[in-house]
């Protein structure tokens, strides 16, 4: 329960929460060059096996890495922009690139499926010919191992810092590792049974299990772009709001709106306090809620705009301000 932890912040907030970010230690760029690195290494080393072998699964698995490389530069830029502070033309700063570049790989790794399954395909109808089988099956499987560690290192730090860009591109490590892992059950299959149609047929299964990794990038980068809001994290504010207004910090609180941008979060509410209260005080006690929001979230950069009304809510409110219809996110004096 984080309620223990708010209330104890609520009663004294001594905690810089920048700081507290500040002092971690942020692997999010070499983590991302080592991806981009490795997806050069992985292209190179996929498109030996395939010369040596002829499968189809491995071209299939080759082809895929070549979409993984261009997307992988494309999110490396990505996360270098969304790391560059607010300026006058952006003042939320950069970081929305990031939903932009997850559905601009999940698009790319619908490409490379479609070519997939059409390469496959076209063997099935040719007749696929397999050679040097037992190559192959090394150069992949080791190729899958360096692309385990590295898609769960991506995903690890992208989790720890709120990155779509690093969790997108370690889960498409982590579907290209697994088409690898395809193509080794493939392969053995070929090599155990001696029929070599099981080849292109792998490739095609691993082709559509690509396309729905795909479809799931591209949905939360329409999320992130949307806003969407998080319903565990709106559930976070509320519980605090609601025991700051039975604390008696405040008096009520309406029209709640938070959005998250990576490790960025807005957070935007009108606060009510008694009429009897000076602006100093409700300054101050807004201050209480504010700071326990940023213990709230801590290793997020957390930025709050509160808007001070007396209890007098609908004198506060006229009819040149009404109410949003969706505000349903509502506490207190009214």
């Amino acid at each position: 329960m984080i309620a223990p932890r708010i209330n104890s912040t609520l009663r004294s907030v001594n905690s810089n929460p920048m700081h507290l970010h500040a002092s971690e230690k942020d692997y999010q760029r070499p983590v991302m060059v080592a991806s981009l690195l490795i997806a050069f290494l992985m292209l190179g080393g996929k498109l030996a096996a395939w010369r040596i072998t002829g499968s189809a699964a491995i071209l299939s698995d080759a082809l895929e890495s070549v979409v993984h490389l261009f997307a992988t530069g494309f999110a490396a830029y990505s996360l270098w922009l969304s790391f560059r502070p607010p300026d006058e033309n952006h003042p939320y700063g950069h970081g929305k690139i990031a939903y932009f570049s997850s559905g601009f790989e999940g698009a790319l790794i619908t490409i490379a499926a479609i070519g997939i399954i059409y390469t496959a395909t076209m063997d099935i109808i040719r007749g696929p010919q397999i050679e040097q089988i037992g190559v192959g099956l090394i150069i992949t499987g080791g190729l899958a191992l360096i692309n385990l560690g590295l898609g769960l290192a991506l995903i690890r730090t992208g989790k720890k810092h709120n990155s779509i860009v690093l969790r997108a591109n370690g889960h498409h490590v982590l579907t290209d590792m697994w088409t690898s892992f395809g193509v080794i059950i493939g392969l053995f299959l070929v090599k155990w049974t001696g029929i070599v149609l099981i080849d292109p047929i792998v490739a095609i299964i691993l082709g559509l299990n690509i396309m729905w990794t795909a479809g799931k990038l591209m949905r939360d980068s329409i999320h992130g772009l949307m806003e969407v809001a998080d319903p565990d994290e709106t559930t976070r504010i509320v519980e605090l709001l609601d025991l700051a207004l039975e604390k008696g910090v405040i008096s009520g609180y309406h029209q709640l709106r938070h959005r998250r941008v990576n490790e960025r979060i807005w957070i935007e509410y009108h606060l009510m306090f008694p009429e009897t209260h000076s602006i100093a005080e409700a300054h101050e006690e807004s201050h209480r809620v504010e700071d326990a929001l940023h213990s709230l979230f801590l290793g997020d950069q957390v930025v709050v705009t509160a808007h001070l009304e007396p209890d007098s809510h609908e004198e506060a409110h006229s009819d040149r301000h009404p109410e949003p219809e969706h505000d349903s996110l509502s506490r207190g004096a009214s």
